[in-house]
């Protein structure tokens, strides 16, 4: 009864407050601060009114929180000659986004599957070669691709695009499908074999159903990476169907007329909503697809 009346036994709790805590958090609270204080700019001003925001404090808030900026950058903002805003640019970015992530990461699944599972001849030098193609500049590719276009017929419209960004991501992807497939169990591989599947029954039954942490890591990429693409999109489009990015460098950099900081900050962050939506809903999936098929050659 005496022992149980003496209270707790064992090594004294650790304090959180030790140098090694307070260094690591006082750095990340520093750089939550140092990246968000832009976004927070960004969202204030674009509440505002114009009157309001000649006054010179960025970081107030709002005295009175206005949401025509972003009406006005949503349907009546100029972005050259026509006023539409960026409704009809969001459109584009979306018929151009879709086809080019489902066509890359169709192909590229299968390239990864075939190159790890499925070894051929000449399989290393067909994968060195496509992974070549994944660090050469862009810009050298600008006018060849340019030529290809016009000779398909498909120069300056959307479906043009669609193939250059679907042809663009295949390299990444592939690396990363290999990786991912090469890393699991291979026994599974051979037991499918072994019960009769062949390339196509494996891949569909047994790879893809356990490929969902490197399928939301591709179309993360694929998605982040063609929605905020500018220079394919003014270089392979006309202006009827220039895409959100190159509308939101119209609206901004407009020289007529006042401008409209608070609309420029309505349009951009407008602009930025669809990749940060798909991020932030699939962070913890990403992550772990990232581990999964990056780190593992």
């Amino acid at each position: 009864m005496s022992a149980e009346l003496t209270g707790p036994h064992g090594p004294k709790p650790a304090s959180p407050f030790t140098f090694g805590n307070i260094f690591v958090y006082g750095t990340i609270t520093i750089l939550a601060i140092y990246y968000l204080a832009p976004l927070y700019v960004m969202v204030v001003t674009s509440l505002k009114g114009m009157p309001e925001i000649r006054l010179g404090n960025v970081f107030a808030l709002p005295s009175e929180v206005t949401f025509e900026p972003w009406i006005k950058a949503w349907v009546s903002a100029c972005t050259g000659l026509n006023c539409n805003g960026l409704a009809p640019g969001f459109w584009n970015s979306v018929k151009i986004t879709v086809p080019s992530v489902v066509i890359s990461i169709a192909v590229a699944s299968v390239n990864g599957y075939a190159l790890a599972n499925w070894p051929y001849r000449g399989a290393n030098v067909f994968f060195t070669i496509l992974i070549f193609g994944a660090f050469i500049p862009y810009q050298l590719m600008l006018y060849p691709i340019v030529i290809l276009l016009r000779e398909l017929g498909v120069f300056g419209d959307l479906a043009g695009l669609v193939i250059v960004h679907s042809i663009f991501g295949m390299p990444i992807l592939t690396l990363l499908f290999r990786n991912y497939f090469s890393s699991l169990p291979g026994e599974l591989f051979k037991a499918a074999r072994i019960d009769g599947a062949g390339f196509w029954g494996i891949f569909f039954r047994v790879m893809l159903p356990m490929s969902i942490p490197i399928l939301v890591v591709a179309v993360i990429l694929q998605v982040t990476g063609i929605w905020n693409d500018f220079l394919f999109g003014i270089v392979y489009t006309r202006p009827d169907s220039y895409p959100m990015t190159v509308q939101l460098n119209n609206i901004v950099n407009s020289t007529y007329g006042e401008k409209e900081y608070n609309v420029n900050m309505a349009a951009t962050i407008l602009t930025g909503l669809v990749p940060l939506t798909i991020y932030f809903v699939s962070g913890k999936l990403f992550v772990r697809g990232i581990a999964a098929g990056a780190v593992k050659g």
